[in-house]
């Protein structure tokens, strides 16, 4: 039984991106899959789970394999039960850590396993372990980075008290409307991650109880990492031991933290970002601009919402001043808003790198807008009669139309070139917001 303390600094990342996802390599004498199971005074379950769980293993999967019962301080007689399976089973190792935490466990024992895909699983077992193939399979063979089971999938079959089903839905519904998170199931104790990535993702992962999984999740779909979900058939456990109070309160703690942290860019995601080489669709082609349909519908997304909110604040601006301060002020403050949304969401730029100096781009890029308009009310003033307002906002939605074009052709070529070495992500299927 090996005891080991949490690892406070984890190794230096590389900061060139993953390489192309490809199957695991199988070694001999080194397991494919190790097994992670985190107990904290679990006596009762432990023995019959680690059995259960390794007798599944031996009949039905196809490569070497670890079962890890990671011990997180327990007082009662849960490290000797440990220990004797350790030793009494060839494939079952046992480490013991000196704190608690589920996610400091999984931390620890992933980044210490040479196991090319590593997994984990309550020791109360609720989930079918026919679904444990399933979930790891696509890691194997290079499909997917991440696996997860998921209770809340059409096809899954659950049972489980009502106060449990609204806090899951109620915690799973909060994490789509704050972090954009896709994945149906953040909390159910199945999942899987391949070794490549884990080594530059959890360096990032911060927290240390049960919202580890969920930062794992949400870092690693930002990152544009392809998760995999499988449908569980999963039995509630009426006597876990998760104080639903406080992991519910710990757990919005790190909802917020996460959600400043990746408004503020503060995160290198881009280490763990993976090229797309195995699709013909991903080849270079000769002539043909990468990404551009993609970027042309995001640049008219957020072209449309910029005219709107230039119209209203000019609208306001217009009410105390006259038409050319009103639409130098009401230009500017969109073209800010503008160049910031289409860094993030049409030219992929993420992170800080260069935050400041797009921005003075971009305001140059609205002081020829602003050319173009200040023009075109100039113009109208010179005219014979009054304008109305009508007739003001008209030619100034076509002036912008016009600027529009251009500053699209602007910022692809000069703010934003795809061969400038920041961070763009240009492939759709990269976009996993």
């Amino acid at each position: 039984m090996r005891t080991d303390t949490p690892l406070e600094a984890a190794p230096e990342t590389p900061l060139q991106t993953l390489p192309a996802r490809g199957p695991v390599t199988i070694e001999r004498g080194r397991p494919v899959l190790d097994v992670v199971i985190p107990v904290y005074n679990e006596e009762a379950d432990l023995e019959r789970c680690v059995r259960r769980l390794h007798d599944h293993l031996i009949r039905t999967f196809p490569y070497g394999f670890r079962i890890t019962i990671a011990d997180n301080a327990s007082t009662d007689r849960t490290p000797e039960l440990a220990a004797r399976l350790d030793d009494t089973i060839e494939e079952v190792t046992a480490v013991r850590l000196e704190q608690k935490g589920r996610g400091r466990a999984l931390r620890t024992v992933w980044s210490l396993s040479d196991a090319p895909v590593l997994a984990y699983m309550d020791v109360d077992l609720s989930t079918d372990l026919k679904a444990l193939l399933p979930l790891v399979a696509p890691l194997i063979s290079g499909h997917s980075d991440l696996a997860i089971g998921s209770r809340l999938a059409r096809s899954s079959r659950v049972v489980r008290g009502p106060k449990r089903e609204f806090i899951s839905r109620a915690y799973n519904l909060i994490l789509r409307g704050s972090l954009a998170a896709r994945f149906s199931d953040a909390q159910c104790g199945f999942k899987a991650i391949r070794k490549d990535v884990a080594e530059r993702l959890l360096p990032m992962v911060e927290d240390t109880g049960w919202f580890f999984d969920t930062e794992m999740l949400v870092l690693a779909e930002r990152a544009g990492l392809r998760i995999h979900e499988v449908p569980v058939d999963w039995v509630d456990d009426p006597n876990s031991t998760v104080h639903i109070v406080k992991t519910a309160t710990e757990d919005l703690k790190g909802v917020w933290r996460v959600g400043r942290a990746l408004a503020t860019g503060a995160l290198p995601l881009d280490r763990v970002r993976r090229p797309f080489g195995d699709d013909p669709r991903d080849r270079e082609l000769t002539g043909v601009p990468k990404g551009l349909a993609r970027q042309l519908v995001g640049f008219c997304v957020v072209g449309a919402l910029s005219t709107l909110i230039y119209l209203l604040l000019y609208s306001l601006f217009r009410l105390g001043t006259g038409p050319q301060v009103a639409n130098a002020l009401a230009l500017l403050l969109s073209a800010l808003g503008n160049t910031a949304a289409n860094r993030r969401l049409t030219f992929g730029v993420r992170g800080r790198d260069r935050a400041m100096r797009h921005q003075a781009q971009g305001l140059v890029v609205f002081g020829i807008g602003l050319v173009l308009t200040s023009g075109s009310l100039a113009a109208l003033d010179a005219a014979p009669g009054t304008a109305s307002h009508g007739t003001e906002l008209a030619v100034l939605i076509a002036a912008n139309l016009a600027a529009t074009i251009l500053r699209f052709l602007l910022f692809r070529a000069w703010v934003f070139p795809s061969d400038s070495g920041a961070t763009i992500d240009d492939d759709p299927r990269n976009d996993n917001r």
